[in-house]
């Protein structure tokens, strides 16, 4: 399950939840009743390294080996 971070705009309450993707999104701020926003972070995936573009496989195809 997925956690997610919140914060008021009222009082500026922040915290995390996890949730599963069918839930709503808070809204209410539990410390004051305010109004919450969803705050979103880095990628959790980061793809680096060869291997991940289509011109890096297709580099090796485009030019065949002769004998």
């Amino acid at each position: 399950m997925p956690t997610y971070q919140y914060v008021c705009k009222s009082c500026d309450h922040n915290f995390e939840i996890s949730q599963s993707f069918t839930e709503d999104a808070l809204t209410i701020c539990p410390a004051c009743g305010g109004e919450l926003r969803k705050q979103f972070g880095n990628l959790g995936v980061s793809f680096k390294g060869s291997g991940f573009y289509r011109t890096d496989s297709a580099a090796g195809s485009a030019n065949p080996k002769s004998d």
